[in-house]
């Protein structure tokens, strides 16, 4: 059996999908298989993926998961029955959201006047309000929907994606990141990191709000480094990694070091096209909300994940709040929800939406996945006079484009919500429905590791069909 057999035959695993990809771009598989022209398993509805996180749980009674019932029994002690557990404090009375509720689309959605301009999107969106999470502490809860796992060391989605499908483009990476411009969620780069696989699947950082976005791409402005001396330096130095790897073969993390250097070469021809904004119109600047200094960063971190979409990157994760301190700088509105929320959610909302109308103008939404997300969601009753605490037990996530069928709902938490209650939901379940329609069976996708096959959904996760149109 030859080389190219042994790993088409060993076809389940990552070695398969790797080869798949390298002979597809080539060409030289299109006759064999002319009804996968992606993906490894079956027809793909989706090449890419943009997911947007809200770092610090974003309230699921705020936004997407109406409740009358609270708006009944505003005021009164929270009782749904049983002990009611709770991260900091003692439950308080119920307490309704501040902002109003109005139906929405075709599809009568209903939606919290803190996202107005998501709330137009509505027939696009499919909803999964009975989201559960399997910790109620941010660090384990972001991993869980970053990575799958609650421990870190696994790797993200975005290099799961990067290793099994591959690259479309030679000059981009394949998994960037866009994190908040005030800084890190919790758990910061092993929420992107490539876990056990090779290093160069971890996801590249953009930070478009600073002078130099890409650190360390470009020399040091000075009387002793040019141009020239610049490039005979990368010449060598790329000369001595050949020579040293030739005598290491198979030693992956040398072959990664060589690769991001070579990428980094391609970017510092194709990174600045990328980040610059300047030739996008004053409608589309508008639409994302760069006009504003409120919606400014979150804004641009949308448009540029869009450009980076449209030029061949395969997943781009885009952050939506960074860590704890004072003031709130994130979701986590323990103390006053209307305050820090409203604030959070007056930076996304716009930029969010936008994201989805621009792409659905440029026919970009039909084959792209737009994840929006958060660690855990929060309780229906006060903590304190205003804040609400953690509740893992039931939170809302949304997606769109795809193959997504926009406007529909699967699950829903009780009347309070407080727990969910129908369709259970774990974040394994959604990344079992996007890489199907990635054309990826969960299952099947799998790497060898300390003598475990590892997989993005570990034992659980079931793709829902309920959503998929």
């Amino acid at each position: 059996m030859s080389r190219r057999e042994f790993l088409w035959n060993s076809g389940g695993g990552l070695g398969g999908i790797a080869l798949a990809h390298l002979l597809n771009r080539d060409g030289r598989i299109a006759a064999a298989t002319p009804a996968l022209p992606k993906g490894l398993h079956h027809t793909p509805r989706a090449k890419r993926v943009i997911q947007l996180f809200m770092s610090g749980a974003a309230s699921q009674v705020d936004t997407y998961d109406y409740k009358p019932e609270l708006i009944k029994r505003a005021g009164q002690p929270f009782d749904p029955g049983g002990k009611v557990e709770l991260f900091q404090s003692e439950a308080g009375v119920v307490m309704p959201s501040p902002w109003e509720w109005k139906q929405y689309g075709e599809s009568g959605k209903w939606m919290s006047g803190l996202v107005p301009h998501l709330a137009e999107c509505v027939d696009d969106m499919a909803f999964l309000p009975a989201m559960v999470a399997k910790s109620n502490v941010h660090g384990p809860a972001t991993f869980m929907q970053t990575t799958g796992f609650l421990l870190p060391g696994f790797p993200s989605i975005g290099s799961w994606l990067s290793y099994g499908l591959g690259s479309e483009t030679d000059n981009l990476p394949t998994f960037v990141v866009l994190p908040d411009a005030r800084g890190f969620g919790p758990g910061g780069p092993k929420n992107w990191g490539p876990g056990f696989l090779p290093s160069n699947f971890q996801g590249t950082l953009f930070q478009p709000a600073k002078k130099n976005p890409i650190a360390d791409l470009f020399p040091p402005q000075d009387e002793y480094v040019t141009p020239e001396n610049d490039a005979e330096g990368l010449d060598v130095l790329a000369q001595l990694n050949r020579m040293h790897m030739a005598d290491r073969a198979g030693d992956s993390r040398l072959d990664a070091r060589i690769q991001s250097y070579e990428m980094a070469a391609r970017l510092q021809v194709t990174a600045p096209d990328v980040l610059d904004l300047s030739k996008e119109t004053d409608a589309t600047k508008k639409l994302y909300g760069l006009d504003s200094p409120v919606t400014e960063d979150f804004g641009r971190n949308c448009l540029v994940a869009r450009r980076l979409l449209e030029r061949g990157t395969r997943f781009v994760q885009v952050w939506s709040g960074a860590d704890n301190a004072f003031p709130r700088r994130n979701w986590d509105s323990h103390e006053d929800i209307e305050k820090d929320h409203g604030e959070m959610a007056a930076s996304m909302d716009q930029p969010a939406a936008g994201l989805l109308k621009d792409l659905k103008s440029r026919g970009m939404l039909d084959d792209t996945i737009v994840i929006w997300t958060t660690e855990f969601g929060r309780m229906p009753c006060s903590q304190g006079s205003a804040g609400r605490d953690h509740n893992p037990f039931a939170f809302t996530s949304w997606l769109a484009g795809g193959g997504i069928k926009g406007g529909a709902i699967h699950g829903a938490s009780d009347e309070w919500s407080y727990k969910a209650q129908e369709n259970v939901t774990y974040g394994y379940d959604l990344h079992a429905t996007v890489l199907h329609l990635l054309g990826i069976d969960h299952e099947r996708l799998t790497v060898l590791h300390n003598g475990i096959d590892r997989r993005l959904t570990d034992v659980h996760g079931h793709v829902i069909k309920e959503i998929i149109a």
